[in-house]
């Protein structure tokens, strides 16, 4: 074989070599996509949760959804949509060490549920360093009523509604009046946190708790969008649109 012909195969072989170096790079890169959007989807699946940065300033925003009954210590029914504060409290914690994520966007749709779990969130969602808004969709009943003040700013559609009432328990109940202060000393946990994050007196918010002219089989109120603005418990009504406009207005802010 001359040398010239030699030079050419080499020559070819390297060529067919690099070829099939980019053809392997080119399918672990989309294996890796494949992966990377697998995973995201498995995680807005189960957990109810996604990270939002294809915006405009590819700002990164977290999206935490509050969906059906707050879980407990015990677990509901296969058949109940529920949110467990045992997969949230973790990731909040991860999002306040994560310096790449900005914002948090919170959506509710809850009937409300375990009050040791729910004040749980609020209480970690409030304390948060970044930017977070909340917008209530559908309802925010109980203790989803601390869920949807907790944030920096809070939305509700003009649809939705919010339930205040009493603290009820299931089960067998002790009839002591140690029971009853026991229930009082719950109330007053509810009652002092939404207060002290929403633009609601105290004592305002417990006449709408143990109102006894609205429900015909229960304490209480419910509130459907503007009356939450005008009692003071939700700071704007709005959907999704005016909601990430503010989130993004809170973080430019944080930045400057």
């Amino acid at each position: 074989m001359k040398e010239s012909e030699y030079r050419n195969n080499s020559q070819e072989e390297n060529n067919a070599r690099n070829t099939d170096g980019i053809r392997n790079e080119n399918l672990e890169e989309k294996k890796t996509e494949k992966d990377i959007e697998q995973k995201e989807d498995q995680k807005l699946e189960e957990y109810g949760q996604a990270t939002l940065e294809d915006n405009e300033g590819k700002r990164k925003i977290h999206l935490l959804t509050i969906i059906g009954e707050i879980e407990g210590h015990e677990n509901l029914s296969s058949n109940s949509k529920a949110t467990k504060y045992d997969h949230i409290l973790p990731k909040l914690a991860e999002i306040e060490d994560d310096d790449s994520v900005e914002g948090l966007l919170v959506l509710l749709n809850t009937s409300g549920g375990d009050v040791d779990a729910g004040l749980a969130i609020a209480e970690m969602i409030a304390s948060l360093s970044i930017p977070t808004v909340s917008l209530v969709l559908g309802g925010s009943h109980s203790i989803g009523v601390p869920l949807a003040v907790c944030t920096n700013y809070s939305f509700i559609v003009p649809t939705g509604t919010m339930m205040i009432h009493p603290v009820r328990m299931t089960g067998m109940v002790i009839g002591a009046s140690q029971t009853y202060e026991y229930f009082e000393m719950i109330q007053d946990r509810i009652l002092s946190f939404v207060s002290a994050h929403a633009k609601i007196a105290y004592d305002q918010l417990k006449r709408l708790m143990l109102n006894t002219e609205m429900l015909t089989r229960d304490l209480g109120t419910v509130l459907v969008g503007e009356e939450t603005v005008k009692e003071g418990l939700i700071d704007e009504v709005g959907g999704i649109k005016d909601a990430l406009k503010k989130l993004y207005e809170l973080m430019e802010t944080a930045s400057s």
